[in-house]
């Protein structure tokens, strides 16, 4: 019997390598190989330039700062992701405003989107769960709808001239929207490079940003590392050049910069990088072909309209209840096949039921939690490991499928 983790790290000779020569390099915090990293993500992106800190959070956060969300001001968000989605919006002081998804699907409901921005809506953070890209064009049409009822704030919101769209990409890193890079759809889009992710830098993340007019690329970039150092006017490498030590302090900001060790493991994931991505499609591939005639529900990882990351391999078990989903859960542990759920809705968790938020009033979201189940579909899985998974899966849910 194969014992199969959900999501380990894929790490090779090639990042323990790299991390060793950023370490004899003298230079293990922020320098040069955190901006080798974020140029090598803005050209994966199409974007002119990029920011690496320590997580997606931070990045999505910082973001918000940047457009200028504060209190008063209202963000929407999916009640079906995960927290850090939702969190970000409650740190900045603005109001949380979750909607409901689709039927049958993990999509918000975009209807509802439309229904929910009021004035004081600044941002809309859709979400690229499992790696494959949300209908951005639909996202577009409801924002540019409401022009006429936002009022903006501030450089960032009057150069939008709408409601902001922040994308929580954590999935999508590699991801295409109707041949376009991830990265490049949205207005701001957030990654995570965290160790369960395609991409790690172990902990990390980076945020990408399409052209704004009348605001320089360069400005935006200067503004997110005040923001993310202290406010401080110069980093460490900048400082370490001949005569420089004085800086200034801007702003009373933030500490979430990237270091140079974790941007190594990045670089030299970044070479393995396309080869990863095609094992990820490799996988789904032989699950969908396998579960499908089954009558197991799969998202559509690859199809005319999107490529995905192919990040998670979300399956749904029609008719089948919560109880019954986590039966299936532990009888794949017991075969040695460790599996996942995502997600668990929002308004279900203490803090946002304190929040006021009741899973009741999001009916599609829990349906499709209740009968979800995601199989391991990492990099390191061997050809005989994902055999094992479809033979273990098809006979533990037979009995569940009617």
């Amino acid at each position: 019997m194969f014992k199969i983790p959900f999501s380990p790290p894929d790490m090779t000779d090639k990042e323990v390598e790299e991390v060793a020569a950023a370490i004899r390099s003298g230079w293990i915090t922020t320098g040069p190989r955190t901006k080798k990293l974020e140029a090598l993500v803005a050209t994966l992106c199409g974007t002119d330039r990029a920011v690496c800190l320590n997580s997606q959070t931070a990045c999505a956060e910082l973001a918000l700062h940047l457009i200028g969300v504060g209190e008063g001001d209202e963000v929407i968000t999916t009640a079906y992701t995960y927290t850090a989605t939702a969190s970000v919006v409650c740190h900045v002081g603005a109001k949380l405003v979750l909607v409901d998804t689709q039927p049958d699907s993990f999509e918000m409901d975009y209807g509802k989107l439309a229904d929910a921005i009021t004035e004081r809506t600044k941002a809309v953070i859709p979400v690229d769960l499992a790696g494959v890209p949300c209908d951005y064009d639909r996202i577009f049409e409801v924002v540019e709808s409401k022009r006429e009822l936002f009022k903006p704030e501030g450089e960032i919101q009057s150069a939008l001239g709408r409601v902001a769209v922040l994308a929580d990409t954590a999935h999508a890193f590699g991801a295409k929207y109707k041949g376009k890079p991830v990265g490049s759809v949205a207005d701001f889009s957030a990654f995570s490079f965290h160790a369960v992710k395609n991409f790690t830098t172990a902990e990390g993340g980076a945020l990408t940003w399409r052209p704004l007019p009348g605001v320089s690329d360069e400005k935006i970039y200067k503004r997110l590392q005040l923001y993310s150092l202290h406010g401080q006017s110069k980093d460490a490498l900048a400082k370490s050049q001949l005569g420089s030590w004085e800086y200034d302090v801007i702003g009373p900001w933030y500490k979430c910069n990237m270091t140079d060790i974790a941007a190594a493991i990045g670089i030299a994931q970044f070479d393995r990088y396309p080869e990863m991505l095609e094992k990820r499609r490799h996988t789904a591939e032989r699950y969908d072909a396998a579960f499908r005639p089954l009558g197991i529900k799969t998202l559509e990882h690859y199809n005319a309209t999107h490529t995905s990351s192919g990040h998670l391999y979300i399956t749904r078990i029609p008719g089948i209840n919560e109880t019954q989903r986590n039966e299936i859960i532990t009888k794949m542990a017991e075969r040695g096949v460790f599996c996942n759920v995502h997600y668990k809705p929002l308004p279900m968790f203490t803090a946002y039921k304190n929040l006021g938020f009741d899973i009741a009033d999001y009916p599609n979201a829990y349906a499709y939690y209740e009968n979800e189940i995601t199989l391991p579909m990492h990099t390191t899985l061997t050809d005989e490991q994902i055999e094992y998974v479809i033979e273990s899966y098809k006979a533990v849910v037979a009995e569940y499928i009617k």
